[in-house]
């Protein structure tokens, strides 16, 4: 995932990655096979499972607005991912690019990312409390920790916004 172009920028790179889990692994079809052939109870599984945490569905007789808000979460991990590139400043930092700190910033950036997305979607969808909110952040700030390393391997090598 680390390519080699010299004109790549790290959030770029990272929120392409991010999308790229987003529409894969959040699919509709991803999460039913991962739910139907893995067994949670191995580490193996709950990775599985985990990748499909911010899930999307389209459903033809849905709503605009009803597809919207169901897919908020997966929707705003990207566009967080996108925002916490450009604010962490540990890759604008460091002396040289493809240096750890650009891994640990995207892995951060996808960290607060899914804490985020799942801490607002929480509060903003039906029945809301704080408590739930919490969780939600707790479960979105874990997936971003097992998956975030993804993201972080693709700011690698690539620069800091436009020039």
């Amino acid at each position: 995932m680390a390519l080699t172009n010299r004109y790549r920028s790290a959030p770029g790179a990272g929120t392409l990655a991010a999308l790229i889990l987003v529409l894969i692994f959040g699919s509709p079809w991803y999460a039913d096979w991962a739910a139907d052939n893995t067994d949670p109870d191995t580490a193996g599984g709950w990775w599985l499972r985990l990748l499909a945490w911010p899930h999307w569905r389209f459903d033809s007789d849905d709503s605009l607005r009803s597809i919207i808000l169901a897919d908020l979460r997966a929707i705003l991990v990207v566009v967080l991912t996108l925002l916490f590139l450009y604010l962490l400043p540990g890759s604008q930092l460091a002396r040289a690019r493809g240096t750890i700190s650009q891994l640990f910033a995207g892995w951060a950036s996808y960290v607060f990312a899914g804490g985020f997305a799942a801490l607002l979607t929480a509060l903003l969808l039906a029945n809301p409390s704080l408590l739930g909110a919490f969780r939600a952040a707790g479960e979105g700030a874990a997936y971003g920790l097992f998956v975030g390393w993804i993201i972080g391997l693709a700011t690698l090598g690539g620069r800091r916004g436009t020039r």
